[in-house]
């Protein structure tokens, strides 16, 4: 029997993954100090693991089992036990260490399992009920780690939710080739009514008029989450608002090309160019090093 993955591996399986598909978040973790960034890759860890079960192709009926397995795991991984699994020694090390919110937990595992029945939704607020698990409860996991300044961790939760709800919102703008791919549409129905647009219209190989003004709408949905997003960068402690700004900028540059593209989604994937990326995480490298030195320093004590 192979034992159980040693902690360290289990970070570095995590962080893995965190550069393997989510290269621009990856690239702003790289803004904060050493010591959050592995408990930022294990939740991204987690989160990508559940993903990568319920959007396997090669699964289908496996997947809720596989869904069933993982849950049954963590439990017995929160409980304290060892279990045989790459993610989870670091997820539950980073859950315990912060005290994350267990709800927030399962709030995460409905969403995913509601991707392997639920397909369509009909309206925005129906997408935002999934989109609570799917992204929101992603930034509130990440808060505790973030660090909120001393009475500020309950009104910075609201602008934590705000921003998955963007970066969520966002993927699926970007992905709505590959989702349809998948079965899944992510853009209400009411919506695809208003604009005229049927599921076939996604088909396409380019974005009709239609579709773009579709796209419109949904991208200034995004913006309005983005901008909700933005007061709680300033409740946080110092050395982590350079990575929460850049991961604002590399994630609403994704819209910017989606803009630039003239909102046609279907024709290709929209990604941020490297060097642009680059410029971005270096314009915000100086004050990150000089936010996590100043953290390390220690006060003089009065004899």
């Amino acid at each position: 029997m192979t034992p159980p993955m040693t902690l360290s591996a289990s970070y570095e399986h995590c962080r893995l993954l965190n550069a393997r598909h989510g290269r621009s978040y990856y690239l702003a973790t790289l803004l904060l100090p050493a010591w959050k960034r592995r408990h930022v890759h294990a939740l991204y860890g987690f989160a990508r693991y559940a993903d990568e079960i319920v959007d396997a192709f090669d699964m289908d009926g496996d997947r809720d089992k596989a869904l069933d397995a993982l849950t049954q795991r963590l439990g017995s991984a929160l409980a304290g036990d060892p279990v045989d699994d790459p993610v989870l020694p670091a997820f539950t090390h980073t859950v315990r260490s912060f005290g994350v919110d267990h709800g927030d937990i399962e709030a995460f595992l409905r969403s995913m399992r509601a991707d392997l029945t639920v397909d369509r939704y009909a309206t925005y607020d129906d997408l935002l009920g999934y989109m609570e698990g799917s992204a929101a409860v992603i930034g509130t996991m990440m808060l505790p780690v973030l660090e909120p300044l001393p009475g500020a961790h309950g009104t910075a939760r609201e602008p934590a939710r705000q921003l998955g709800l963007a970066f969520q919102l966002t993927n699926f703008l970007r992905d709505v080739a590959e989702d349809l791919a998948r079965g899944r549409v992510y853009l209400p129905l009411a919506d695809l009514d208003r604009f005229g647009v049927t599921v076939a219209d996604l088909r396409a190989p380019r974005a009709a008029p239609a579709v773009r003004e579709l796209v419109a709408f949904e991208a200034r949905r995004a913006e309005d989450h983005y901008r909700r997003a933005l007061e709680g960068i300033g409740m946080l402690v110092p050395s982590s608002r350079p990575c929460i700004r850049a991961a604002h900028e590399l994630y609403g540059g994704i819209l910017t090309e989606i803009k630039t593209a003239g909102y046609d989604v279907l024709a290709g994937r929209a990604r941020v160019p490297y060097r642009r990326r680059l410029a971005v995480f270096a314009r915000h490298l100086t004050a990150a090093s000089a936010a996590a030195r100043a953290e390390r320093r220690v006060p003089a004590v009065t004899p």
